[in-house]
């Protein structure tokens, strides 16, 4: 298996549905009260792009992406339109965005992430799948356009000279959700106008 830096279609992707998942078990005790366990540090999305599909084209193009992908094996980037920046959806990007990380005068190395928060409690996401050319980085609030770099395969940034002690590194970028096919079959139905629709087209998003 491998993962392939490449976009699944954005004209289809917009109209998929989908989101992010967890699992947690409950166990109810005899006296009504409930016990409840994360089973999942993380959250994983679920997609299905098969909503997004309203031309012949767009089923052409779904099928050509996943014979290209054979079916599972591959992994892909998939834009989430509801969720792909590091600000909110409707915002402009700002290199104040996300704190990524703080300097120590020795570290270079920092890995892209989201918090999502409410009230007092929230969660960072590791962002592995940055947009070539989006990422802001600004060491105590101040953007600095040189002097740093972004592996956009696993969203590392890594500064030419450690930041200093005490600094505090945000950033702002777009980025993808990396994700694979959850079927390796596509159930097309073609009717008399010779116009195609598929019923589902899971995606299941890749956590390293």
């Amino acid at each position: 298996m491998a993962f392939h830096e490449v976009r699944f279609p954005d004209d289809i992707s917009r109209g998929a549905r989908g989101g992010p998942e967890r699992r947690t078990q409950i166990v109810e005790l005899a006296s009504g009260d409930e016990e409840r366990n994360a089973s999942w540090a993380n959250s994983r999305r679920r997609y299905d792009v098969a909503y997004g599909i309203r031309r012949a084209d767009d089923l052409a193009a779904v099928v050509a992406f996943f014979e290209a992908r054979n079916g599972r094996l591959h992994g892909f980037r998939f834009k989430d339109w509801a969720d792909h920046k590091s600000c909110l959806p409707s915002g402009a990007l700002s290199p104040t965005d996300q704190v990524i990380g703080t300097g120590d005068g020795a570290t270079t190395a920092f890995q892209l992430v989201k918090r999502y928060a409410s009230g007092a409690q929230s969660w960072t996401r590791a962002i592995a799948k940055p947009v070539t050319g989006t990422v802001r980085i600004a060491p105590s609030g101040v953007e600095q356009p040189s002097g740093w770099s972004v592996d956009t395969t696993t969203g590392v940034v890594t500064f030419g000279a450690a930041p200093g002690a005490g600094v505090s590194i945000t950033a702002g970028f777009e980025f993808d959700v990396p994700v694979r096919f959850d079927t390796d079959v596509l159930d097309v139905t073609l009717d008399l106008e010779r116009l195609g629709s598929i019923t589902s087209i899971p995606l299941l998003e890749l956590r390293r």
